[in-house]
């Protein structure tokens, strides 16, 4: 509990530094108070100090976004992934508009002083002038990256093409940001020191978290599978064997992206959680066979080296705001849970776990949760059957609505803080039914199994 609040400690003074950043910035876009008040008052007269302010805001936003998921152990500890995520979409979506408006201004701003040559004088801006061209492409990569990051398309994309784009935003980015440091006063002085810093920040950040830190851990835990065993039609469990696991630090329930390095699909990082508890030197995960990720694990002899990189999520310490737990899984999102009850501190009963099978016949780690759920005196109820229509989170042939069904499942629900993992659909389905059944929205933390 003690570091979980350094953790916040130390995830606050890093927002209010975010903060600080962007008043920096709007201070630099106007220099003075009143050239901010003229703004103001008159917004609809955009002038080219505008069309600059809205290309700082947009860089400052992007490099926040790369922080973000720059993999900070602080963050990611006080916050978890989910909300993080929901930031860095935040911040991007905010990013992308300034960016796309940074354009328009600059366009009306040429065309209407050279309205008689509209063409050479947008060849000019986007193409021949210092560094146009980069940021002109980078603009194209980053806008590219968005479209593959709107819901309906981001499902129809594999995990590993959809990865493999947003490493491009990486490149698309740092094409876009030289050129507002080239011809002007923003590249020197104190503006300069300031901006360069930024970059460089985030630069490191990124470099620290995501390469060097996971280099060590890889080389420091010398990770290889030991088995892999067929729990079920379509999923595995991978059973590995290491040195110094415990500097690891991983917790029940979290997760971390692995890479087994066998044959070129090695190299691609996969996000999956501990499916059981760490001990005596031992890791397990249990993923689902669909995918290309997934036939690969499948496929793994004893031996191959695995690269690790986390762990990550807040599931493993959740600050809590009630005496008791209710874990709502569906699929393959049991796993978490399933190490989180054996390795968590609960009183015996504190815990109640439903569980969504489509078929009763076929519990995934059935054996492993009944003996678990005897040990802790948990409650725990397997809903299985079809999905109903409309929705649900529920099989068919269950009564009432959702969120009568969910009372009637937990009636203390109002004094549970609730955890759901599962598909999207289904997660969002638990939490309207627990928004109607008067759970207050910060007491839903959800890990959604999916990306």
């Amino acid at each position: 509990m003690r570091h979980a609040t350094v953790d916040r400690a130390i995830a606050r003074v890093l927002l209010l530094g975010g903060v600080a950043t962007l008043v920096v910035t709007t201070s630099i876009a106007y220099r003075s108070l009143g050239e901010l008040t003229g703004y103001l008052t008159d917004p609809l007269t955009p002038r080219l100090q505008e069309a600059d302010a809205t290309g700082l805001w947009s860089a400052n936003l992007m490099l926040l976004q790369v922080l973000l998921l720059a993999r900070l152990p602080w963050l990611e500890r006080a916050w978890g992934r989910q909300v993080l995520t929901r930031w860095h979409r935040h911040l991007g979506t905010w990013s992308v508009w300034l960016m796309l408006l940074h354009v328009l201004l600059f366009v009306v701003q040429r065309v209407s002083h050279e309205p008689e040559r509209t063409g050479s004088a947008l060849y000019r801006l986007f193409v021949t002038e210092p560094w146009m061209w980069a940021a002109s492409l980078g603009t194209v990569m980053v806008l590219l990256v968005v479209v593959s990051s709107i819901l309906e398309v981001r499902r129809r994309l594999r995990y590993e093409t959809w990865h493999l784009l947003h490493l491009w935003a990486y490149v698309g980015m740092a094409m876009a940001l030289p050129h507002q440091l080239v011809g002007q006063e923003l590249g020197r002085g104190w503006t300069g020191v300031y901006w360069w810093s930024l970059y460089l920040v985030a630069l490191a950040g990124l470099v620290w978290f995501r390469v060097l830190v996971p280099l060590h851990r890889t080389w420091r835990s010398d990770l290889r599978v030991d088995r892999v065993r067929q729990e079920q039609a379509g999923v595995v469990s991978i059973e590995m064997t290491g040195r110094h696991l415990d500097e690891l630090g991983a917790q029940p329930g979290q997760f971390l992206v692995w890479r087994f390095l066998a044959g070129r699909a090695g190299l691609r990082g996969h996000p999956y959680s501990l499916s059981s508890a760490p001990s005596g030197g031992r890791l397990r995960v249990t993923v689902s066979t669909d995918g290309d990720g997934g036939r690969h694990a499948a496929g793994l002899r004893p031996g191959t080296r695995v690269a690790v990189e986390g762990p990550y999520g807040a599931l493993g310490d959740l600050p809590r705001r009630h005496p008791r737990l209710l874990l709502l899984a569906a699929g393959v999102g049991i796993t978490p849970f399933r190490a989180l009850v054996e390795g968590g501190r609960f009183a015996p009963g504190e815990v109640t776990l439903l569980h969504r099978v489509p078929d009763a016949r076929h519990v995934l780690l059935g054996d492993e949760l009944d003996e678990l759920a005897a040990q802790r005196r948990m409650d725990m109820t397997v809903l299985s059957g079809p999905r109903r229509a409309h929705g649900s989170w529920l099989p068919e042939g269950v009564d009432g609505s959702d969120h009568e069904v969910l009372l009637r499942l937990v009636p203390d629900l109002l004094e549970c803080d609730v955890v759901v993992c599962g598909p999207f659909g289904w997660s969002a389905a638990v939490r309207r039914a627990a928004r109607a059944a008067g759970v207050a929205d910060r007491d839903v933390h959800t890990e959604e199994f999916g990306w």
